[in-house]
């Protein structure tokens, strides 16, 4: 996959201490990745680079709103999303990004790029379950959802067949008072 330059950070060029970069995503980023679950997004991505001697410390605020289709009603809805998320990076003998939180750069790297850590954040950041907030409070009107509540099986609210029981229970019944 091609890097995007603008999550590209030339860290050879910094001075020890903290940076703040600031990124500003749309779908368009999201088209780079070939993901095409949101209809529309608007997110804004804080990335405070802590440069120490030996390492690098990546602090990731993400806040903003996608736009989403509810799983019950395939309704469009505006899903607000807000999360954190820190990575270290460290410098080693060859590049291992196994763990979650810890990124090893082989040690004559210059740059690190962070794009991919900004769509996944982004990505895991959205609920699994997408429920449009009009079905949870009912204020939706929607003719699926309608459907929905005609095909549901219907509780019997009859009080008699809750308190009829099988005759045969009547029987044993009996023999607990015979004595």
């Amino acid at each position: 996959m091609k890097r995007l330059k603008e999550f590209t950070i030339p860290f050879v060029g910094l001075k020890l201490g903290k940076h703040h970069f600031e990124y500003q995503i749309n779908n368009t980023f999201f088209e780079h990745f070939e993901y095409e679950e949101f209809n529309s997004s608007s997110v804004n991505v804080d990335v405070l680079f802590d440069k120490k001697t030996t390492l690098f410390e990546l602090h990731f605020e993400i806040s903003g709103t996608v736009n989403i289709n509810c799983d019950l009603t395939n309704e469009a809805y505006n899903q607000e999303i807000s999360n954190q998320f820190d990575i270290v990076v460290k410098f080693g003998e060859e590049l291992n990004d196994e763990e979650i939180d810890i990124l090893i750069l082989p040690h004559g790297e210059y740059e690190i790029n962070i794009q991919q850590y900004i769509y996944e954040f982004i990505v895991l950041s959205v609920p699994t379950k997408r429920i449009h907030p009009g079905v949870k409070d009912g204020t939706l009107d929607s003719e699926i959802l309608k459907k929905l509540e005609e095909l549901s099986p219907k509780l019997k609210e009859n009080k008699e067949t809750e308190e009829e029981t099988d005759p045969r229970w009547n029987t044993l019944k009996k023999l607990l008072t015979d004595k």
